[in-house]
């Protein structure tokens, strides 16, 4: 099923037993989110706060927290684990795109505020963490440019705090596609046409976030995650296709050259990233519907929502990308989200032939998706589950030999959030691979053999193991 809205996914979580409605007065100021935050650390389900203190308007966190929120996102068995949802996400995007299509109007237009009318604090917007450098509206939505050089349009997801009613800071990220849009409108001499979308339908929101290819629209890969397309609408001041049914969407430009202090900000990596000059969107119009919901979601130190969402796309996106590569014998891919979705990546194989675990280390720290931030990946045998930390460290502990199953390679794509690295060297990391399999080319009898249960015997207990324990059954 594809939802058509935000409210149509907040309307399935509800149904399954998935969603805490808190009718008791919040302040936007930290009580929210800590509630959030606290919610998540124990596994809660997803929060719509209705009784916002000095709003009328509700605020929806946790959406994504547990994999099982996943699987209603994109409509899948719940009980399907993070790793699972992202072979289907790869199963599904590899095939044929579904380009969006373009409506006359829609319920984001419901409202229009313009020129002086515009005050992004009329929306509930929270502060999330103490030394946060304001209230950041932009968390949980989607940032639409496109390039003025091809005609691309890009979804993406970057932080944006409010600095007063009608402007907002935006983290451009070395590198990022919106960065790169940017770049074109500065030698241009113009300014940036944008638009954001806040509230829009989870599948919107998952493909935003996620590491695309430069140059491919999010849009078309929504299509295909959904089964169906995306339809949008123009803005009213920016000639750019909007989610139609998005619950608020802020319209206005960007100037290349132009900066303002943004931050601090309490960042995926569990630390504040520092303030410093960035750019920011003069905001001309905001459209929005009736009583719209304002989504966001902490950050902070995993596991919140963030997290799993991002272990979730970068997951997937990395397990498309090896397998358009042709590299084969890729049994499984997961990228934690103890380590934010980003970091560390492990990938577990059915090798095929001397060199297969180093080609595809090296693969994962060369493909679109894995390049950016990778800083460890861990390959593994096929008797190892990628997503199962336990059995990862046990083929760290007892199959890595350090001296012929470490390599230690400088200066790839890093990320700025990376906490590791002093502000002044933000720009590169290094990356180490760890090969924990079995070398390929060990004869048979030098291999060590492995412990494995007689099926048989297995078949039999569990006929009999209401024998042994009772109260339970296998």
């Amino acid at each position: 099923m594809a939802y058509r809205d935000l409210r149509e996914f907040i309307n399935q979580l509800e149904k399954e037993g998935e969603l805490q409605r808190i009718g008791a007065e919040v302040d936007w100021d930290l009580e929210l989110s800590h509630i959030s935050k606290l919610n998540d650390e124990k596994g809660g389900p997803a929060l719509l706060f209705e009784n916002v203190k000095g709003y009328s308007t509700p605020v929806f966190c946790s959406a994504l927290a547990t994999p099982k929120r996943l699987a209603v996102a994109l409509d899948l068995p719940r009980d399907l684990s993070v790793m699972g949802v992202a072979r289907e996400w790869m199963h599904r995007t590899m095939k044929d795109k579904i380009p969006p299509v373009e409506v006359a109007t829609g319920p984001c237009k419901e409202n229009i505020d313009r020129g002086d009318k515009v005050d992004l604090l009329k929306f509930p917007i929270p502060k999330y963490y103490e030394k946060d450098g304001g209230r950041y509206i932009g968390t949980t939505h989607c940032i639409i440019s496109r390039s003025p050089e091809t005609g691309w349009v890009n979804l993406g997801t970057h932080r944006m705090q409010v600095l007063d009613k009608n402007h907002a800071g935006i983290w451009m990220i070395p590198g990022k596609h919106i960065q790169l849009h940017l770049k074109e409108y500065e030698k241009l001499g113009k300014p940036m046409p944008v638009a954001v979308a806040i509230g829009v339908d989870p599948t919107i929101f998952l493909c935003a976030s996620a590491p695309f290819p430069p140059g491919e629209s999010e849009y078309d890969y929504i299509g295909a995650l959904r089964g169906l397309p995306v339809e949008t609408v123009r803005g009213e001041t920016v000639d750019l296709p909007i989610p139609a049914t998005a619950e608020v969407v802020l319209e206005g430009e960007v100037d290349p050259v132009e900066l303002r202090n943004e931050g601090p900000y309490g960042e995926y990596s569990g630390y504040y990233q520092a303030t410093f000059p960035k750019p920011f969107l003069k905001v001309k119009c905001v459209t929005y519907r009736n009583n719209p919901i304002h989504w966001g979601c902490t950050t902070g130190k995993p596991i919140t929502d963030i997290h799993i969402l991002q272990a979730l796309n970068r997951t997937a996106l990395l397990w498309t990308d090896l397998e358009k590569m042709g590299i084969p014998g890729i049994q499984g891919v997961y990228c934690p989200p103890e380590t934010g979705g980003y970091f560390t990546a492990i990938v577990s194989i059915k090798q095929l032939y001397a060199g297969h675990a180093r080609q595809v280390g090296t693969a994962v720290i060369s493909c679109p998706s894995g390049a950016y931030s990778t800083k460890l990946v861990v390959v593994v045998d096929d008797d190892v589950d990628p997503s199962n930390l336990s059995q990862v460290w046990w083929a760290i502990g007892m199959k890595l030999q350090p001296d012929r199953g470490v390599d230690i390679l400088k200066r790839g794509f890093s990320s700025h959030i990376d906490p590791s690295l002093p502000i002044e060297e933000k720009d590169t990391t290094s990356r180490m691979i760890l090969d924990a399999t079995t070398p390929f080319e060990w004869k048979q009898e030098k291999k060590p053999t492995l412990i494995t249960l007689s099926e048989d015997v297995v078949e039999r207990v569990k006929k009999r193991w209401g024998e042994f324990f009772p109260s339970k059954t296998f």
